[in-house]
């Protein structure tokens, strides 16, 4: 059998060759490399241990496991389980809930090979505008782009897609993936993951469009259907961006430069009066003062464009029948094209002086006419139609709500309300060690997510309630007072918390590393390498079940089962297998049949 590695460096690079197409994919399906590279890949991940509707996990992976899939791909009689349907609260709306579907332990097994296969063959040919779901790429690469491209637009088209996972069309899907591949078995078992339906209640329920809810492959396939909203913007940015490059300068300002480099000059030749230079910072200051360019120019017009998900923005550099066209002409698309709708209520046309709420970010462009000199000491008006990022209010405030760490009263005194940090209940019987990382946490994932805004300082206020909060949970824990648990932990101004490990005591500090703005985000970085280099490390389930010893017993057999457990921290150490596991510090074991039936006996 082939090298999996190998089989998605060659269709890497056959992706790039316009026009050609892929044939003969059905076959890597055929791969037992495979099977243990898409093992190694959903193992780690803590939804591998929840059951699907066939009631299986990850848990008991063996070869025999995989061979008997293999042999159902091979005369087609494979059929994929009905995924479980549960329910969990949004973030921004816990009221609401969003369905997620649990798909079965072999169908996850399935779609991760075709996720690797369909990511080496489309992902050198998504669009750069295109930043969701996608490796190396971000919210932050996002956000970084449209600071650098959406420099002085006018206005914003915000859009938003109603219900986009659960409406893409399934023939749609199919024939965009049909340009690209010539495999009618690949795109059969395609058609067969879609419609295999959902269990709720334990109702079967058919699937008539959307993609596998919860699935591995999802987010490739929503990024193939989307990518035509990528390539439909590329061409309509091709036809409304006009020539010149860059605006002209207007009469004004050419007029003011004109005086201004004058009298410059009169101070550069020496021997100036008082009265060249009081005309030389007049000029200065009507320079200054002046635009460059007429911005309703109408001879000058510009789009960019950004996409994360099914969120994407437009910046239009126009008037606002401009901005109305291009609105009227994405819903037409998406409509007709793509079977998709327009979420009316999300899609907006907003002035880029307001702000534009944009993947968690206030996003707006200054008309500032604040100047600073540049590298050669000329006064420039460095930040007038720049993009600026901004924390919203809302966010922290909301995340202090959503920890339960503070509470609101309203004071009659001062006729406002009242912020009170709050202790945390559910942390009462957590180790010291343990509050602090998880506070620690919860404020440098804040800061993380936020640290690239311009406002990123205002977290010191979130910092502030969540401190008084630790404080609190610490004085609940120990029953006394905030004042005794900083006489007992704080050093030189920093919380202290002493623990032992087994190289000996250390010392867990609560955060107090500030909130500066940082350049760049967090895991700001573009995917240099081809994403199939990822996935060439070393294997180490697929070298345990080939090695057909038993950890626990010892004992020689080619039937080896992987035994899983969710977390380490839930095993107590009571039966042999579970001290194994703790002194390697695995949550998977090599068992012979016989060692994994004891053990199984045993954990129940």
């Amino acid at each position: 059998m082939r090298n999996p590695i190998g089989v998605l460096k060659i269709l890497t690079e056959k992706a790039s060759v316009k026009g050609y197409k892929f044939e003969r994919l059905y076959r890597h399906l055929y791969n037992p490399d495979f099977y243990l590279l898409a093992y190694k890949n959903i193992a780690t991940s803590p939804g591998s241990m929840t059951k699907g509707a066939d009631g299986m996990t990850i848990d008991n992976m063996s070869i025999a496991r995989i061979n008997k899939i293999i042999a159902s791909l091979k005369d087609q009689s494979y059929q994929p389980n009905p995924a479980r349907r549960t329910y969990i609260a949004k973030k921004n709306n816990p009221a609401k809930k969003r369905p997620l579907g649990i798909p079965s332990a072999n169908d996850k097994l399935v779609q991760e090979i075709i996720r690797m296969i369909l990511e080496a063959i489309y992902e050198p040919t998504f669009s750069n505008r295109s930043h969701g779901f996608r490796p190396k790429r971000s919210c932050h690469t996002a956000l970084s782009q449209i600071q650098g491209t959406f420099t002085g637009v006018r206005w914003m088209v915000e859009g938003d897609i109603k219900a986009c996972f659960d409406s893409f069309d399934h023939h749609v899907l199919i024939n965009i993936l049909h340009r690209r591949i010539k495999d009618e078995k690949f795109l059969s078992l395609m058609w067969k993951f879609l419609k295999a339906g959902y269990m709720e209640q334990w109702k079967y329920h058919s699937t008539y469009s959307g993609t596998p809810q919860g699935s591995g492959m999802s987010p490739i396939l929503a990024n193939i259907y989307l990518s035509e909203l990528d390539a439909f913007m590329e061409e309509y940015k091709a036809r409304f961006d006009t020539e010149p490059f860059r605006r002209p300068p207007s009469r004004e300002y050419e007029r003011a430069n004109y005086h201004y480099r004058r009298t410059k000059a009169k101070l550069d030749a020496g021997n100036a009066t008082t009265e060249d230079i009081r005309a030389f910072k007049e000029a200065q200051k009507r320079k200054l003062s002046t635009p460059f360019a007429d911005v309703l120019d109408s001879r000058f017009k510009r789009i960019q464009y950004n996409r994360y998900a099914d969120d994407f923005l437009v910046g239009v550099i126009g008037s606002k029948q401009d901005a109305l066209k291009i609105k009227e002409d994405l819903r037409c698309f998406l409509a007709e094209k793509l079977k998709l709708t327009f979420s009316e209520e999300k899609t907006k046309i907003t002035h880029s002086s307001e702000a534009v709420r944009y993947l968690g970010y206030d996003i707006r462009v200054t008309r500032s006419k604040a100047v600073k000199r540049d590298k050669n000491g000329v006064l420039n008006r460095a930040w007038c139609g720049k993009v600026f990022l901004y924390v919203p209010h809302e966010k922290w405030e909301n995340k202090l709500h959503e920890l339960k760490v503070m509470q609101v009263k309203w004071d009659e005194n001062r006729g406002r309300d009242f912020w009170r940090p709050m202790h945390r209940n559910e942390l009462l019987n957590s180790t010291d060690v343990e509050i602090v990382n998880q506070y620690n946490s919860e404020i440098r994932g804040l800061y993380n997510f936020y640290r690239i805004a311009e406002n990123v300082g205002v977290l010191s206020k979130f910092y502030y309630m969540m401190r008084y909060s630790m404080l609190k949970t610490f004085a609940g824990k120990y029953r006394t007072t905030v004042t005794k648990i900083k006489k007992k932990y704080m050093r030189d101004g920093v919380f202290r918390v002493p623990y032992d490990t087994r190289s000996g005591p250390k010392i867990c500090e609560f955060y107090h590393d500030g909130f500066r703005k940082q350049e760049e985000g967090y895991n700001n970085l573009q995917d240099l390498l081809p994403r199939y280099l990822h996935y060439d490390k070393r294997n180490t389930l697929a070298n345990r079940l080939r090695a057909g010893i038993c950890e626990l017993c010892g004992s020689k057999t080619d039937d080896i089962r992987i035994h899983h457990v969710r977390a380490l921290k839930k095993l107590t150490g009571a039966t042999e297998a579970e001290r194994l596991m703790l002194h390697m510090r695995r949550k998977s074991l090599a068992l012979c049949p016989y060692c994994y039936q004891s053990t199984l006996a045993q954990e129940l």
